[in-house]
């Protein structure tokens, strides 16, 4: 990979990994209902986990992901069930620090797994091995489209959370902890909805 195309896989990171999203929308929620420390698994989870689905594609997957329209269709839409039943939860959780339902934030091997029934993901996976991975140096680009991913995935999963951590003091009465957990899992639903329609 080339100097000149570093910027433009800076670009691509900042834009889709601090972008809302269901990976963010989820943080965020997590950080106002349970904490920082807490969510800490599920941040880091989102945060390695992706760099590792991208450099896993980038050496082995991309080219069958691509080649299979029914391996992609399938994770697009058992994705997009998921990604449902999980705004779901978040829509009903019970709040900061609440036990009820047996609510918890997701534990790091959680996030990880999800990364790879994430619709989002695998656009973003696909998108960025086939723009910046070159053939002739597989592990190099591979390696570096990932260590930029987990550099910049780090300060994104991290800005989420404390993101949903500042809201959450403001987030005292029972009735605007709800109205924030509807609208995270509306985000979420958004996010869905955006991703099936392409």
């Amino acid at each position: 990979m080339s100097y000149e195309m570093l910027p433009a896989l800076l670009a691509l990171a900042v834009a889709t990994l601090f972008t809302p999203g269901p990976n963010n929308a989820m943080l965020a929620a997590s950080g106002a209902n349970f904490g920082f420390r807490p969510t800490l698994p599920h941040l880091l989870g989102v945060a390695l986990g992706f760099p590792l689905m991208l450099l896993i594609v980038g050496l082995a997957l991309g080219e069958l992901f691509r080649a299979s329209v029914l391996l992609r269709e399938g994770l697009r839409w058992g994705g997009a069930a998921l990604l449902v039943w999980i705004a779901w939860k978040v829509a009903n959780s019970g709040g900061i620090g609440s036990k009820s339902d047996g609510a918890r934030p997701m534990t790091f091997l959680q996030a990880v797994g999800f990364q790879w029934i994430n619709p989002k993901g695998w656009s973003m996976a696909v998108a960025a091995t086939s723009q910046f991975i070159r053939p002739e140096e597989p592990m190099t680009t591979a390696t570096l489209v990932a260590g930029a991913f987990l550099t910049l995935g780090l300060l994104s999963s991290a800005t989420w959370t404390y993101a949903g951590l500042a809201i959450a003091r403001w987030l005292t009465t029972a009735r605007r902890l709800r109205v924030f957990n509807i609208v995270m899992a509306l985000l979420i639903v958004a996010s869905v909805v955006e991703l099936l329609r392409h």
